[in-house]
C-alpha cells in the first residue's frame, strides 16, 4: 500500500478513536466542506462567482458583483446535489443507481439550454443541451496538439454506464475507498455520458463513495486544476497510481481538518475569519449601490493601491532572487505617471510630488474625468532563460457608470477579471486566492522559460 493510503488509514483510525465531534464543530466542519466543495468545484468548469461571493449566497441568499444569472442558479444548484449527495450516502441500505447519477445531471445544469459544438466534420455548429439524459451526439474534444480524444459514443454510453454500476457494485467493499472513489470518477470521466456537467459529477460521485465509506469529502482545488489533470492524463495512459494518490493527498487534508474540528480546535484560518467579518459587511451594505463619482474613483483607487497592488508585490518579491532587476510604472488615463517618485516602497498615495490636492498619479479627479487607472511591474532578466527573458504583470481598473472592472494579467493573459459595483470590493479571503493564483502562474512562466 502506498504511503498516501497507509496515512489515509492512520489518520481516519486517529479521527475514530477521538471524542464524538460536538453540535457546534460539526456544523462548523460540515460548513467548510459545503463551501470549499461548491466553489471549488464550479470555479474549476469556469464559473466566476469567488468564494466570498459564493458564501454570500449560499448560506444567506445573497448576491453581489456581476455574474451571469446562470452562474448564481448553477452553483445554488450544484449546493442542491451535493447536499442529496450526504443524503444518500448516509442511507445503507439504498444503494446508488444510473436514476441517481442521471438526477444529478439534471438538478446541476437546471434546465436545456444551447451550446457552442462543433460537427463530426469539424464545423461549428449549436446544438441544444439536454439535462438528465445521456448524450445524443458524440462529445469528444479536441487537444492543443491537435488530436481527436474520443469519449464513450452515444450508442455505447448506455451499455458502458450500466457496466459501471455494475462494476461499483461488485467493488464495494473489496478495494480501498479511496481507490474505489477515484477509479469510479475515472471511469464515469471517460465515458463522459453527458452533454455538459460531467465534471462535476464525477466529483460528486466520488465523494458520494467516500462519505457512504466514512470518510471526508475531497476538495479538488481549482488553483491545481493543472495537476488534477495531469493526474488524470496519468490514468488515461493506463498509468492509475498518479490519480489514485492524487485524491488521497486531497483525502489527508480532510482528515486533518476532521480531526482538528473533532478535538475542538478551530479550523478556520484567519482568511475565514477575515471572510466572515467582511461578509457580514457586504450584508448590511450590499444594496447601497452608487454610480460613478470622482471621490468614488479615488476611494477605489486608495483601496486598491493599500489592499490589492502591495499584495500583488508581496507575491511578487519571493521571484526576485530570480531576476536581474523589477522596475514598476503607472498610468491615469494610459498616460504614465511624471511626478518624482518619493520612495519606490511606498504607497503609489505618498509617490507624488505634486500639491496635496485630491489627485491620482497627479492628476486632479475634478478637472478630468478618470477612465482607467494602470499598475504595471515588469520583471527583468531571468536567470537562465532560453526565451524571453522579462514577464509582464499588469493591473487595470476601469471606471464605467455603474461598476468598474479590474482586470490582472501576466505578459498580456487574463488571471482575474471581476466587475463590481462602486461601493463593492474584493474580499481579502479573494485577494489571497488572487496571489496564490499569481505565484503560480508566474513559476510556471518562469519554468517554461528556462527550459
Amino acid at each position: 500500500m502506498s504511503y498516501s493510503l497507509t496515512k489515509v488509514d492512520d489518520l481516519t483510525t486517529q479521527l475514530k478513536s477521538l471524542a464524538s465531534i460536538s453540535t457546534e464543530n460539526l456544523k462548523k466542519l460540515n460548513k467548510k466542506f459545503r463551501m470549499e466543495f461548491n466553489y471549488n468545484s464550479n470555479h474549476m468548469e469556469g464559473n466566476t462567482l469567488t468564494y466570498g461571493e459564493t458564501e454570500l449566497l449560499l448560506m444567506f441568499g445573497d448576491t453581489m458583483g456581476n455574474h451571469q444569472l446562470r452562474e448564481y442558479e448553477e452553483m445554488k444548484a450544484h449546493d442542491v446535489a451535493y447536499q442529496m449527495i450526504e443524503t444518500w450516502a448516509s442511507d445503507t441500505e439504498r444503494p446508488l443507481t444510473e436514476q441517481n447519477v442521471k438526477e444529478l445531471n439534471r438538478i446541476i445544469l437546471i434546465r436545456p439550454f444551447w451550446k457552442e459544438a462543433q460537427t463530426a466534420e469539424g464545423q461549428e455548429t449549436r446544438r441544444e443541451i439536454k439535462v438528465g439524459n445521456y448524450k445524443a451526439y458524440p462529445n469528444s474534444v479536441r487537444l492543443s496538439n491537435g488530436e481527436l480524444f474520443e469519449y464513450a459514443s452515444p450508442t455505447d454510453t448506455p451499455i458502458l454506464m450500466k457496466e459501471l454500476m455494475d462494476w461499483y457494485r461488485t467493488e464495494e467493499g473489496g478495494l480501498h475507498p479511496i481507490t474505489l472513489a477515484a477509479m469510479f470518477h475515472y471511469k464515469f470521466v471517460r465515458i463522459h455520458p453527458f452533454d455538459d456537467g460531467n465534471g462535476r459529477i464525477a466529483r460528486l460521485l466520488m465523494n458520494y463513495v467516500l462519505l457512504r465509506n466514512g470518510l471526508p469529502p475531497v476538495i479538488i482545488k481549482s488553483e491545481d486544476k493543472a495537476g488534477y489533470l495531469r493526474a488524470l492524463h496519468f490514468a488515461d495512459i493506463g498509468e492509475y497510481e498518479p490519480f489514485i494518490e492524487y485524491i488521497a493527498d486531497q483525502a489527508i487534508w480532510s482528515l486533518e481538518i476532521s480531526i482538528k474540528a473533532a478535538k475542538g480546535k478551530d479550523i478556520e484560518e484567519t482568511s475565514d475569519l477575515q471572510k466572515e467579518i467582511a461578509l457580514l459587511n457586504r450584508r448590511l451594505t450590499v444594496e447601497n449601490k452608487q454610480s460613478k463619482h470622482p471621490i468614488a474613483v479615488y476611494e477605489v483607487f486608495k483601496w486598491f493601491s493599500k489592499e490589492v497592488w502591495p499584495a500583488i508585490q508581496e507575491s511578487l518579491e519571493q521571484f526576485d532572487s530570480l531576476f536581474a532587476e523589477k522596475k514598476s510604472y503607472y498610468y491615469t488615463n494610459q498616460v504614465e505617471e511624471t511626478y518624482e517618485k518619493k520612495n519606490i516602497l511606498e504607497s503609489p498615495l505618498l509617490r507624488s510630488t505634486a500639491p496635496p490636492k485630491v489627485k491620482i498619479f497627479g492628476l486632479d479627479i475634478y478637472k478630468e474625468e478618470v477612465y482607467q487607472i494602470d499598475w504595471k511591474t515588469i520583471l527583468y532578466g531571468i536567470k537562465g532563460a532560453s526565451a524571453n527573458p522579462k514577464i509582464e504583470i499588469k493591473a487595470v481598473l476601469e471606471f464605467k457608470i455603474a461598476q468598474y472592472e479590474l482586470n490582472i494579467t501576466i505578459d498580456n493573459n487574463n488571471i482575474s477579471n471581476t466587475s463590481y459595483h462602486y461601493n463593492d470590493r474584493m474580499l481579502k479571503s479573494d485577494i489571497q486566492k488572487l496571489q496564490t493564483s499569481l505565484a503560480k502562474q508566474i513559476l510556471e512562466e518562469i519554468k517554461a522559460r528556462i527550459q
